[in-house]
């Protein structure tokens, strides 16, 4: 479905002159990329493990927190380590790309247990994406095409009202893109 959208989007931008050919192949090409990429990741996950988009410029990998943490943790689980592990050989075999992982949280401030180690959701989801990243980098994902970021309760997927929201908006997201966009 996206990859018919970006399509129709291109071939349109090349009809009205709005693009040149090259970057319209560009672009086609990029984006039979991603898509690709995407099958490929999708038929590795599952999709009860995660969400796959693939964009106009990038493929977005969403795990929710459940899958890789423990209940207010910042290590990998066992289960978490799998789900990574699956990815992992893709991951580190992908040449011009920039893999950035971010991680976020809900909006519950950070309970009495974790308040010494983590002053806010954002150093938990920080903690999160590192984690995340420690992890692929030891599965062989090169450190000069990895990075992470938290950004704790900042960009919710759904509302904070209720546990089934909360649960979306605790998420890590892989993001791969080419690496000359920045």
């Amino acid at each position: 479905m996206m990859y018919r959208l970006a399509l129709m989007f291109l071939s349109a931008a090349l009809v009205t002159g709005c693009v040149s050919d090259q970057t319209y192949q560009a672009q086609v090409a990029q984006t039979n990329k991603y898509q690709a990429l995407s099958d490929q990741l999708s038929a590795q996950l599952g999709a009860a493990n995660a969400k796959i988009e693939a964009l106009q410029d990038q493929l977005k990998v969403t795990i929710v927190n459940d899958i890789l943490f423990p209940e207010g943790g910042w290590t990998l689980s066992a289960g978490g380590e799998a789900t990574l592990a699956k990815i992992a050989p893709t991951l580190s075999g992908l040449q011009g790309q920039q893999i950035v992982v971010q991680g976020f949280t809900d909006n519950v401030p950070i309970g009495p247990h974790l308040k010494s180690r983590f002053p806010s959701n954002l150093e938990l989801s920080t903690a999160r994406a590192d984690s995340v990243v420690e992890f692929l980098e030891k599965k062989g994902v090169p450190p000069g095409v990895i990075s992470a970021q938290g950004f704790g309760e900042q960009r919710p997927v759904a509302s904070n009202d209720t546990p089934e929201g909360r649960a979306q908006n605790r998420r890590v997201e892989i993001i791969i893109k080419d690496a000359s966009l920045k």
